[in-house]
């Protein structure tokens, strides 16, 4: 799309207080928290923060992983670890007006890479602890398994989320390739994770089709989908979404820069918004995609033709959707309610 938004709804996208549920811990180290990294660490990623930009540009999903992988390689310290999650926890705030976020960790790549989950988890509680007190942002962790690595980081995961816990951990997660990386091998897992209180928002339908969506609500228990993509092809799926209320955490940028759709045209989220399936706008990756959270807001505003009433309403779908404590989420809606308090119809 090349039609600009109108300059009063993007200053209202700014300042509208917002909850992200779909996001990645590394994947949103942004060029100057990378090129930091690369400089303590030299090596296959470029520490020129203008080098960085070629660096992720991806051909397709599977070199997005790589690249991604790559990145990952620089978080080789408890230290590496605080200062991401501190870090991107202020360009959230002061950036964003990102008031909660769902964090998804993946501690099986740093745990492999030499750091024991018993320091990763001191450092991100650390960052967490910090960020809270310095910008007023509330984070909480989703243990994400990298389904690449198959059983072995399955059963990892659910370890450091059953035996390393802490009270900021809600959610157990499903990441990396779909292709060749089957949902049903994971239902033990999601089962265990579940029965201790945690909640279920695997990835799927993001590459591959509808049938993955249905795994993941059927075996793994799913009560939010990460992208979802591909549900828009199957009526009857976007139909139990919609009424079961499972929420499809939606990143149109994201899902444009790993092939996953064609362009932004041609994006399903005014089908799942015509099915009645809950919808949360989120940035999955932002600098490694080149966007915002606020991009993703306006990217959504034109694509459903959405006045400040109905861009509220998003910024309200995320914080129902999310696992926020009960005040957190009344907070954060009041401060929606102010903000739009004079939302044009």
């Amino acid at each position: 799309m090349t039609e600009s938004l109108d300059s009063d709804l993007s200053a209202f996208i700014a300042r509208l207080p917002k909850a992200e549920l779909h996001v990645h811990h590394v994947g949103s180290a942004s060029p100057r928290i990378v090129s930091e990294l690369a400089q303590r660490h030299p090596g296959v990623v470029p520490g020129d923060p203008e080098e960085l930009k070629s660096f992720f540009e991806f051909r397709d999903f599977a070199h997005f992983i790589d690249v991604y992988l790559a990145v990952v390689d620089l978080i080789r310290t408890p230290e590496d670890v605080e200062l991401l999650t501190y870090e991107i926890a202020r360009e959230m705030s002061t950036g964003q007006n990102v008031k909660y976020a769902e964090l998804t960790c993946t501690p099986y790549t740093s745990v492999i890479r030499g750091i024991p989950i018993e320091a990763y988890t001191e450092a991100i509680e650390e960052a967490r602890r910090k960020a809270e007190r310095d910008f007023g942002l509330v984070l909480r962790w989703i243990y994400d398994i990298p389904g690449e690595s198959g059983i072995p980081a399955a059963d990892a995961t659910l370890d450091y989320a059953l035996n390393h816990r802490t009270d900021a951990l809600v959610g157990f997660g499903l990441g990396g390739p779909e292709v060749g990386v089957p949902r049903p091998q994971f239902q033990p897992h999601f089962d265990a994770a579940r029965a201790a209180g945690l909640h279920s928002v695997p990835h799927a339908g993001e590459t591959t089709g509808p049938e993955t969506v249905w795994d993941a609500v059927r075996l793994l228990g799913a009560e939010r989908i990460g992208h979802g993509t591909t549900a828009a092809r199957d009526p009857e799926l976007l139909a139990h979404l919609a009424e079961s209320g499972i929420a499809l955490e939606v990143c149109p940028s994201s899902n444009v820069a790993t092939r996953a759709v064609e362009s932004l045209d041609q994006h399903p989220i005014g089908t799942f918004r015509d099915a009645g399936v809950t919808i949360t706008i989120n940035s999955d990756d932002p600098p490694m995609f080149g966007t915002t959270l606020g991009r993703e807001y306006e990217i959504a505003a034109r694509l459903l033709d959405l006045d400040r009433r109905g861009v509220a309403d998003l910024a309200r779908a995320a914080v129902d959707a999310s696992f926020a404590p009960e005040i957190v989420k009344s907070e954060v809606r009041a401060e929606i309610a102010r903000i739009g308090a004079n939302a044009t119809p």
